[in-house]
């Protein structure tokens, strides 16, 4: 289960303990201005220490650029989503995407 959004709105930190959490997907909001906004910088490096310690993931959302992705990178956000990886697509794109490489290899493996 992931708490989407983590860091805005209802995602409040007692949902980590109530709730069977095993993702944390960090909001566009604070990835969006990573490499301008030191405040935030510091929000989204604490999130992912947080959810480390807490044996949760993390996903980065709305990565853009390649800064971006450094960044979440450097600070141990290993899974990231957004345009700089590919647009929002059509299921059957999906679909052909994930049986071309580098993904066909995972048939057979639990993979697509």
């Amino acid at each position: 289960m992931a708490i989407d959004d983590f860091g805005t709105g209802y995602s409040a930190l007692a949902y980590l303990k109530q709730l069977p959490v095993d993702v944390l997907k960090i909001d566009q909001s604070f990835v969006r201005v990573l490499a301008t906004d030191p405040a935030d910088a510091t929000i989204v490096s604490t999130i992912v220490q947080m959810a480390h310690a807490l044996n949760l993931g993390t996903v980065g959302e709305g990565v853009e650029t390649l800064e971006q992705m450094q960044l979440l990178a450097s600070y141990g956000c290993s899974r990231m989503q957004g345009f700089l990886f590919g647009e929002a697509s059509e299921p059957d794109e999906i679909t052909r995407l994930l049986a071309a490489p580098p993904f066909f290899w995972m048939r057979g493996r639990g993979g697509a």
